[in-house]
């Protein structure tokens, strides 16, 4: 435990908000000009050669289970409060989509401590607002943006300390390719005509979003995502329900016939199990805010920082040392 509140992602999160390290070099690419429906199979065909530099790394899926450090049911749950957060403000998918693609490429790199829940959700919380300030046009402010269940509330400053160390670790690089890049070609691919290409694009990007809470999805890259997406779509248009899945690889050059097939038949799968299930309201937890204090030292120093907590209820003053965290109650915290 102790090996993780001192390793060097945490550092960076509590104490080195204004590292060079981070801040420096060229200005990031802050344009969303990769979700633009593609008009040529040349530009399909770079997108799928570039995705692979936008995603987890090939044994991501499996440290879930052999990583203790990674934690399949909070990944979950912090896709789940995502997705209702980007129903709450009216977020558009993509929005949705980058945050979870953010966390996942954060967490393949970097290592959150585990006893405790609030580091992943600060994590969470970032990601979102990083993807809500690429997509849309009207963003909450980050207080605002922690609605729907969070168990904790974290103020400002916390949270774009947090987006300092994302930018960081995905090397600036926002402007992933996910399967929205790719949906409106292989539905004109699908239907040439065009009959069907406002429903197909619609329900797919449903069927995306339904599924990117399953880890078993992390095993397929963006463009196989959609490819599936697609051919799931079709199955519920009579017009289009007999198209044979292995014909999707002559969409466009790259594609993988088993790889879609795989992705496409677990989609069905999961298009099932859905179907049946009805949505329950979010519990409702308690809020508490948290309040992350550091300073930067020279390298050569160590760095020290301090965690805050406090209930929106009055409760007796208390405190414990957790390592090199102190965590407090919020009346009495400024006075440390």
């Amino acid at each position: 435990m102790s090996s993780v509140w001192s390793s060097d992602c945490f550092s960076d999160l509590l104490c080195c908000e204004e590292s060079s390290g981070i801040l420096s070099g060229e200005s990031p690419e802050c344009s969303s000009d990769l979700e633009s429906p593609a008009c040529s199979e040349e530009s399909i065909a770079g997108f799928i050669e570039d995705e692979r530099n936008y995603v987890p790394g090939f044994d991501y899926l499996s440290r879930f289970h052999s990583d203790h450090s990674l934690d399949i049911s909070a990944r979950a749950d912090s896709v789940a409060w995502i997705l209702k957060v980007q129903s709450y403000h009216g977020f558009h998918p993509l929005t949705a989509y980058l945050s979870v693609n953010y966390l996942d490429r954060f967490l393949y790199s970097r290592r959150l401590p585990q006893a405790y829940g609030w580091p992943m959700q600060l994590l969470s919380v970032a990601c979102l607002s990083l993807a809500a300030k690429m997509e849309e046009p009207l963003v909450p402010s980050l207080l605002d943006l922690q609605v729907e269940g969070t168990k904790f509330i974290f103020e400002p400053r916390t949270i774009r300390r947090m987006e300092l160390l994302v930018l960081g670790v995905l090397d600036w690089r926002l402007r992933s390719i996910t399967p929205f890049s790719f949906v409106a070609f292989f539905a004109c691919k699908l239907d040439p005509t065009a009959t069907f290409i406002g429903f197909l694009i619609s329900r797919a990007t449903e069927i995306i979003l339904s599924n990117i809470k399953e880890a078993s999805f992390l095993e397929y890259w963006p463009s196989c995502i959609a490819a599936a997406a697609i051919l799931s779509a079709a199955n519920e248009i009579p017009n289009l329900s007999l198209e044979n899945p292995e014909h999707a690889e002559s969409w466009c050059g790259g594609l993988s016939k088993e790889k879609i097939i795989g992705c496409y038949r677990l989609m069905q799968e999961v298009v099932i199990e859905n179907s049946g299930l009805k949505k329950s309201s979010p519990d409702v937890l308690p809020q508490l805010r948290v309040t992350v204090r550091g300073r930067v030292r020279s390298s050569s120093e160590s760095s020290s920082s301090s965690v805050s907590l406090s209930s929106s209820s009055p409760i007796s003053y208390k405190r414990r040392k957790l390592n090199n965290c102190l965590w407090v109650d919020d009346d009495k915290g400024n006075s440390e």
